[in-house]
Order: C-alpha cells, then structure tokens, then sequence
C-alpha cells in the first residue's frame, strides 16, 4: 500500500490498518537481506498453498530472545528470533509459517483489525495503535502513543481461541501437505511447549499465551498428522535455506565463541564460513572475517547476499570505498533487493559518493519504504545535497512510521513549507502534517 495514499484517507480505521500493516522499528526487528530471502524461500510454498501471495506477506524478524510469533496484519507474519534458534528442522519453521498464515487465509486477523477500528474514542484508537507500535518492537514509542501497552485490550488482540488455533492447526497441516513438507513438524513444533500449560502464565513462553495449548490440541494435531501422512524425503533446499538462516541468526545473537565451537554443526561448508565470518567480525578480527567471507564467495561467487556480508564486514571496520564495491557487486547480483541497495547506499554515503548513494536508497525507498535505517541515510543524502525540503519530509515519514506522529508533525510541518505546493512530495508532507494534528485532537 502506498504511503502518501493511506494517510489521505479520513477514517480513523485507515490510519489504524496502514499502521498495523507496516509495522516497523529498526531496534525491534532484525532486517537483514540473506535472512529475509532464505525465510522467503521457505515460505513461498506454504502461502502459496495458502492461496496467499508471497510477494506480499514478509515474514519478518523479531529482535526478541523469547519463543513467540504472531500476525497482526494481513501482509506480514513476525517470528522472535528466539524461537527460530529452538527449532531443529526446516518442517518445523514452515509449520510455525503455515500457522500464522492460516490465521490470515481464515480472516481471524481481518475480524481483529476491524473490531479495533470500530474503537472511535480517542483512548480505543490509542490502545490499538499501541498495540501495532509494541507488535512493532516501538518500545518507548509505544508508550507516547497510549499508555498501558500491557492492557488486557493488548492481551485479548494477540491471544487467539481454541477454536481458531484448532482451525489454524488443521488449515496449516493441509498447507504443509499441499506444498511438500512433512506435516510432522506442526507436531514437533508443539511439542516444544508441551506441559507448559500446567505453569503460571508468567512463566509460559509467549508463543503459548497467545497460542493456548491442549492436550486435546495436541492429540487434534496428531491425529491430523497421522491422517495427512508423511510426504517423504525432505526437500534439499529447504534444509539448506533453514540452516543458514538459523545459522546467520544464532551467529549474531549467541556470543561469537559460542558459534566458533559449533560452526561446524551445518553440513554446508559456505554456511559455515558464514558463520566464522560473522564471529571472527564480531571480536574485531578483520583481517580472519574477511578470508572467511571471501572463502564463502569462492563457494558461491554469485549468491548476492555473501557479497553484501562482505560489504557490511568493511563498512564496519571504516574501509568505506572497498565496502561500496562489494556492496556493489551485491546490487549487480540482486538489483532489486531493497535491503541490498539500502547497504549499497550507507556505503556510498560514507565513501562521500552523495549523487550515487541518493540513487540508491531513493529506489530502495520505491521497494520497501518500512526500514527506518535506509530512511534515516536517505534523509541525510538529501541533507548533503542540498534538498532540505525532501530531507525533512524523509525524516516526518521515519518517525510517522514508528508511531512518533508528533515528531513527525514537527518535520512535515518544515518540509510543507519548504517543497513546492501542490507536487508529490509536498502532498505526502502534507498527509503526515494531517495525521499528526489529528492525533494531537485526539490527546486533547
């Protein structure tokens, strides 16, 4: 959906499904381009079978230890990266997929958004839009917009019934089956949690508050398993691309000794100079991430997102002209990848490379305008070249994205004065200029 078009749109329900369907907050998800093509490629078969597009339902990363996921719109499904690490199997992580989307393909999220858009008072509308902003991992952001983000009304959004969870389960089996997987995996994921349903619910996994488990549940699964049957063999690629997403995950967020001593857990020699990349990055050892990289791209010299770790690893250590070309050859590889042209752009950026590094991030903008750190460079490249109309109208859609709607207003407010009346861009300053003194009424 189009930013500048959403936000013309009148009706509180409007404002209430744009942010609820581009939920985004840099410290709360882990963006990374590898992770999000290598969950795109396990999830394609699943929403596919889902009669879901996988073009448009991301399925996004949670900077979150804790084993949970959940949806809270129609075009994204967000799992921890905490739950990711716990499961074993490639089944397990597209059962995990297949669940989420059976809520979405049943239309118990749609029923959700529409009881919550039917909350006219100021205080409603703040209860769900604080809802999609700590969905969003907006943490203090949250707050700004209503207080009490832990509410029951936040509770009752995120915890399905046992009937939907049962419809889930049995709609996700059939997809699992429908696309080739092994519908084991439904079960071997619940059983992850099993017996905890016994414990208080403050020592529960989040996955079970807001997924109630059963034993009747579980035995529905196993019965649906059993009458689904096996699927056979597991598919090669699948296995592949679930261990280096897990792989990629657990390097980042475990200690990076942790990682060294099991990098040879994968049976993927380019995964495992991945990981040792990662790792030896993480302790400062350069010149070691760079021959572990370089190894992987000997392995695979046009897999685009090996290229881009390159980039980032240089970036990081400040050798910004030799991380523009690596970022560079990443963009010959994958062109159209917004993540990839984002880091392609910081690179630029910091090699001092304005017109190019402008060109970048504004296509990657035309992509995917949710991730808040390209936003932030894009604004800085207008800032740089002179364009501080555009610079100000970038950084009121940044904070707008994130729920900071007076903040927004702030900059929309100097970016309507400062572009030319009646163009594009001046409409879309406008649109976040009216949002954000609509949320100021509805404060007062």
């Amino acid at each position: 959906m189009v930013f500048h078009l959403v936000f013309r749109l009148a009706s509180i329900p409007a404002l209430l499904l744009w942010l609820m369907a581009v939920p985004l907050q840099a410290q709360g998800l882990l963006r990374d381009a590898d992770i999000e093509y290598g969950l795109k490629q396990l999830a394609t078969p699943i929403l596919s079978a889902a009669g879901l597009s996988p073009s448009r339902v991301k399925i996004l990363v949670v900077n979150n230890a804790s084993l949970n996921a959940f949806v809270v719109s129609n075009d994204a499904i967000f799992l921890h990266y905490g739950l990711i690490n716990k499961l074993q199997s490639a089944p397990m992580l597209q059962a995990v997929i297949a669940h989420e989307a059976a809520h979405i393909a049943n239309g118990h999220i749609t029923r959700r958004m529409t009881n919550l858009a039917s909350a006219r008072t100021a205080a409603g509308l703040g209860t769900a839009l604080a809802v999609a902003a700590a969905a969003a991992g907006a943490g203090s952001a949250a707050g700004g917009i209503a207080l009490g983000t832990q509410s029951s009304a936040q509770a009752r959004f995120f915890k399905h019934t046992r009937a939907e969870e049962a419809a889930a389960d049995q709609s996700g089996i059939r997809y699992m089956k429908a696309a080739g997987v092994d519908p084991q995996g439904m079960a071997d994921v619940l059983s992850i949690f099993r017996g905890q349903e016994v414990l208080s619910e403050s020592r529960q996994d989040p996955y079970l508050r807001s997924h109630p488990l059963s034993r009747d549940r579980f035995r529905a699964v196993e019965g649906f398993v059993a009458a689904y049957g096996n699927t056979g063999a597991p598919h090669a690629d699948a296995a592949y691309w679930f261990a280096r997403v897990k792989g990629k995950l657990s390097a980042y967020t475990r200690a990076p000794k942790w990682t060294l001593r099991r990098v040879n857990e994968t049976p993927y020699a380019d995964v495992r100079l991945l990981r040792e990349a990662i790792a030896e990055h993480r302790q400062s050892r350069t010149k070691q991430a760079l021959r572990a990289i370089d190894a992987a791209i000997a392995q695979r010299p046009s897999d685009p997102f090996l290229h881009d770790q390159r980039g980032q690893i240089l970036l990081e250590t400040r050798n910004f002209a030799a991380a523009a070309a690596a970022y560079g050859r990443a963009v010959q590889l994958a062109p159209n990848d917004a993540l990839v042209l984002s880091g392609y752009g910081r690179a630029l950026l910091a090699n001092d490379d304005i017109k190019r590094a402008r060109q970048a991030l504004e296509k990657a903008r035309t992509i995917d305008f949710r991730d808040g750190s390209m936003l932030r460079d894009l604004s800085v490249a207008y800032a740089r070249s002179g364009q501080t109309g555009m610079a100000a109208l970038v950084t009121a859609e940044r904070y707008a994205l994130t729920g900071r709607l007076e903040d927004a207003g702030i900059h929309a407010k100097r970016a309507v004065g400062l572009l030319p009346e009646g163009s594009g861009s001046w409409q879309r300053a406008q649109d976040v200029l009216i949002a954000s003194e609509r949320a100021e009424k509805r404060r007062r």
